[in-house]
């Protein structure tokens, strides 16, 4: 059997267990050198493939591979750049297929979140199409949990552990100084349109009392007059209130508090910050000393604190594509079943792209309590063994030790360039 070489790319925003899945693959993909030749990284995701910007991912060595599992952030670079349309005659497409074509590329694996997968699916189209033969593997990656049939996406366990680890702390600082210095704190965290990460944060509360009192979700219509109101009771019961609040909480019109007249690469508006618009409100209408904090990157960029969950079913999903492509199958990607919360076991099962590109799953109302201003007891049901376990990246100087790869370039085998515009 010829062997055929294979690309990787890292799409969109990356997260804390990314290169967890990166591992995964790459030391599966050399477990299999009988089928499978090089295995080439794209430089800055898909970007590399379009400038012929490769990395040999063969020059690493088996312990910089390994390490990649407790390395955050993306080792190979990421982008956010969605292919649009799906005609053979656009030039990206033409300038995809001429890569891997120049390269002997016949296996693509695209580490992703719904737009990511949306553009693993159109490639395995293109392929056929174009009579080019490309085995297509998408594989999930999102801190927003968003994608659809998998029960969790990897990258999700590992924020919502780092954000309830960190609205429980603060609750206790808020909780100590209260009398006499901030009445109200309020985070705010990821989230456009699914409150998954939000919710997390009400893992931290495990009594009456326990922060965070309230939490915005984008799936509940903001009514300010009934925020005010629950803030307020709160404050007069425990002397404090902490909030968590998804960045994409809207309007009753549909718009965005915090929307801005910016967009990014995939067309999203850009959000401005939730947080401080609350904290102006509060200040307005209940004239409350108040602190806010966004948790940014930070809240995908926390190895330190990842989840032992979430390490695992990021390696095992890098495994799986490998073996999915392997095995044959084309425009799939793995998902992570669920076979029961109690103890928690999980395995891996496959979905066919077609069901996944573009799809958004949304928080479902019943893990959302009565009065939208928190989670219920199925929620916590689901979301807490996905925040299980801790999985420490080795410290020196009491840092966490991280790898960087050589990322060596392949020869350019093209006498063109491609423009990208951005």
């Amino acid at each position: 059997m010829t062997k055929r070489n294979a690309f990787y790319a890292q799409s969109g925003g990356v997260t804390a267990v990314i290169n967890a899945t990166a591992c995964g693959l790459i030391e599966t993909a050399r477990r299999h050198r009988d089928r499978i030749g090089k295995v080439y990284a794209g430089r800055n995701g898909i970007l590399g493939a379009l400038r012929e910007e490769l990395i040999d991912t063969g020059k690493e060595s088996p312990a910089a591979i390994r390490a990649l599992r407790h390395t955050p952030g993306g080792a190979f670079g990421s982008a956010r750049y969605k292919l649009k349309g799906l005609e053979e005659s656009r030039p990206e497409y033409q300038r995809l297929i001429e890569v891997f074509r120049a390269h002997d590329i016949g296996y693509f694996f695209y580490n992703g979140g719904n737009d990511s997968q949306d553009t693993a699916y159109k490639l395995s189209q293109l392929g056929e199409k174009m009579g080019y033969p490309l085995t297509c593997i998408g594989i999930p990656k999102t801190v927003d949990n968003d994608l659809p049939i998998t029960d969790t996406c990897p990258g999700f366990g590992s924020a919502a552990k780092y954000v309830a680890v960190s609205i429980r702390e603060a609750g206790y600082d808020v909780a100590s100084m209260a009398e006499t210095s901030t009445r109200v704190f309020i985070l705010e965290v990821m989230g456009r349109h699914a409150g998954w990460i939000a919710a997390a944060t009400g893992l931290a509360s495990a009594a009456a009392g326990d922060a965070p009192h309230i939490i915005l979700f984008p799936e509940i219509v903001f009514d300010e007059a009934a925020f005010l109101a629950r803030v307020n009771k709160t404050v007069m019961q425990y002397g404090h209130c902490v909030i968590a609040v998804s960045e994409g909480i809207k309007h009753p019109d549909g718009r965005f508090l915090s929307e801005s007249a910016a967009r990014d690469a995939f067309g999203h508006a850009q959000l401005g910050g939730v947080a401080p618009h609350l904290a102006q409100l509060i200040k307005d209408r209940l004239d409350l000393k108040h602190h806010w904090a966004v948790a940014d990157y930070l809240q995908r960029a926390a190895r330190h604190i990842a989840s032992k969950t979430d390490v695992e079913q990021a390696y095992a999903v890098g495994k799986a594509a490998v073996e999915l492509a392997l095995q044959g199958h084309n425009a799939v990607m793995p998902t992570i079943v669920r076979k029961s919360d109690r103890p928690y076991r999980w395995t891996i099962g496959v979905a066919p792209l077609a069901k996944v590109a573009n799809v958004e799953k949304k928080m479902p109302r019943h893990f959302i309590s009565r009065d939208g201003f928190h989670i219920t007891a199925a929620c916590r049901r689901y979301l807490q063994p996905l925040i299980a376990g801790e999985d420490y990246p080795p410290f020196t100087n009491g840092l966490p030790h991280y790898v960087r790869l050589k990322n060596l370039a392949v020869a350019k085998k093209l006498k063109t360039t491609f423009d990208v515009k951005k």
